[in-house]
């Protein structure tokens, strides 16, 4: 196996479990299982749960998302979202990003309920009886060299894959949503995350992202200024996610997954009018 998948970038087989995940994920696909992507409302969640959405609807994949509409200690599964929304969709297998590492219960109980779980994050943790379902470059058994993805990352690493498996030609297109991911993370920008930086601004600048067109075009229109600057995605886009509207995170999936480009400016306008709202009072 090459050590590396393309310049700059480790082979995403290397991360331990991809393999199998990539067969349960292919089985779904094939045999139209619905599919839930399961994750966390901070901008590296969101762009990861858009980044998944995007290819697998690309994919024609049954596929939809979850994001929990409060703040909650820890990134775990809950019982209750599994029960209440999740089980009612008729899913048959959750991929969650950014979270999910320590939910040894909430797992058990998806299995119960004949619910399988793919867990993508890069919290350090105790993997135990996890470990056969865990992508995580941070478990102590995985050999992948690069250790500060962050949830975007791994999920950019597994979206690689899936790419691989069909032959999509497409796949560094979706680099803009992994750059924004991994700035607004304040990851080191280093090793494969210089790669993502690097190439991701390259592809912001062409991007063919309805979300990330009006977005651009509405800071541009707010602050008379390039928005083509890592400090500015840093901490502008946070700011849309305050603690106080964290569905905001839900509306952003919509945003970075519309096909309808009206649709994407008239969210951008609410997104930075509620910036300006909250900096005037």
């Amino acid at each position: 196996m090459e050590e590396f998948f393309k310049v700059n970038q480790y082979n995403p087989l290397l991360l331990r479990n991809m393999k199998n995940a990539l067969n349960r994920i292919v089985k779904a696909i094939n045999e139209r299982e619905k599919i839930v992507i399961y994750g966390y409302y901070d901008f590296d969640g969101v762009t990861a749960v858009s980044l998944l959405m995007l290819v697998l609807k690309y994919l024609n994949a049954d596929v939809e998302y979850f994001i929990p509409s409060e703040v909650r200690d820890g990134r775990n599964l809950c019982k209750n979202d599994i029960s209440s929304y999740i089980k009612y969709l008729g899913a048959s297998l959750i991929i969650t990003v950014g979270c999910g590492t320590s939910s040894l219960e909430d797992i058990e109980f998806c299995r119960k309920n004949n619910i399988d779980v793919i867990v993508t994050d890069y919290h350090k943790c105790d993997f135990n009886s996890l470990e056969e379902i865990v992508i995580n470059p941070n478990s102590s058994r995985c050999i992948y060299p690069f250790k500060d993805l962050g949830s975007v990352g791994v999920a950019y690493k597994l979206a690689e894959t899936i790419s691989s498996y069909y032959k999509m030609t497409c796949i560094q297109k979706y680099l803009d949503l992994v750059m924004i991911g991994t700035v607004t993370k304040k990851l080191p920008i280093s090793g494969e995350n210089l790669f993502f930086v690097e190439e991701g601004l390259k592809q912001l600048r062409h991007t063919n992202n309805y979300g990330i067109k009006a977005l651009l075009e509405e800071h541009n229109t707010h602050y008379k200024e390039e928005f083509f600057n890592l400090e500015t995605i840093a901490n502008v886009f946070p700011e849309m996610i305050p603690k106080e509207r964290i569905n905001n995170s839900r509306i952003i999936v919509e945003l970075l997954t519309t096909s309808d480009s009206y649709r994407a400016a008239q969210i951008s306008k609410y997104l930075y009018s509620e910036i300006k709202r909250r900096a005037e009072q």
